[in-house]
């Protein structure tokens, strides 16, 4: 395994670590950011959690918490870490399980390794563009060379009835109206609701068909989900450009893209 994503795998699992000490206590600190999201002490300690595990490996980083790096000092990376210390701050809040710590490693644009962490549920996904994507499900996900030994190939799959996941807590009507659209095309459809990158991860592992996202995500919200669905055999595309989505754009509010 490349030592970067082992790297990226000790990382996330330190920083679901603490963030499971924090949402166990149920004393968040919520504060309100400039856009009106959510802003929890979990997200500050997962930061600098993985920041502690990141800037060893010398490689610049775009975090979510760290984001106000001007695009003229961004533009001339050629390689970087694309962080969301805790994907679904809402659903933490919530404290449905549905949130993930989300790592990826940028090369020319494109996810080239990338890990997604739910401590809630004890999900690790990981991928490189070398070996495929994997998971591994439950306590095993307690130490890399736990996870490791015990992750199993996440195969290229789809469900046996047309599936769409969609967001859970940003479900637009635009979003709707594709999926009426795609009612129309396949008939019988069930759609599933689920918060964070655990979207992406769902349509990689096999168990929906599509993940539309017609609303607002930044790049921190998709660069390891992408790198986990590239890997693992499916598409992000950009529903502007019909392209892959790119990353460290000068730009880093995301299009609306579909996974499939």
């Amino acid at each position: 395994m490349n030592d970067h994503l082992k790297i990226a795998i000790q990382a996330a699992l330190a920083a679901g670590r603490k963030i499971m000490e924090i949402y166990e206590t149920g004393d968040f600190g919520v504060d309100m950011k400039s856009d009106n999201s959510p802003l929890t002490k979990a997200d500050i300690a997962s930061h600098n959690v993985i920041m502690e595990f990141l800037e060893k490996t010398g490689i610049p980083v775009l975090s979510e918490e760290g984001k106000d790096i001007p695009y003229s000092e961004r533009q001339n990376w050629e390689k970087l870490w694309i962080v969301d210390p805790i994907d679904g701050t809402k659903e933490f809040i919530k404290k449905n399980g549905e949130f993930t710590v989300n790592i990826a490693l940028i090369e020319n644009h494109q996810p080239v390794a990338g890990v997604v962490y739910a401590p809630a549920i004890d999900e690790l996904y990981y991928s490189d563009r070398e070996n495929g994507a994997f998971l591994t499900m439950g306590k095993h996900s307690q130490s890399l060379e736990s996870a490791i030994v015990n992750s199993v190939k996440i195969p290229s799959e789809r469900p046996t009835k047309y599936t769409v996941v969609a967001s859970r807590s940003h479900m637009s009507s635009e979003t709707e109206d594709f999926v009426n659209e795609l009612r129309v095309e396949h008939g019988e459809l069930e759609l599933i609701s689920k918060g964070s990158s655990l979207k992406l991860c769902m349509v990689a592992r096999g168990k929906a068909n599509c993940y539309p996202r017609f609303a607002p995500t930044m790049e921190w919200d998709t660069a390891a989900g992408q790198a986990i669905c590239n890997h693992a055999g499916f598409a992000v595309t950009d529903w502007k450009t019909k392209e892959p989505m790119q990353y460290n754009r000068e730009e880093l509010l995301n299009n609306w893209f579909l996974v499939n």
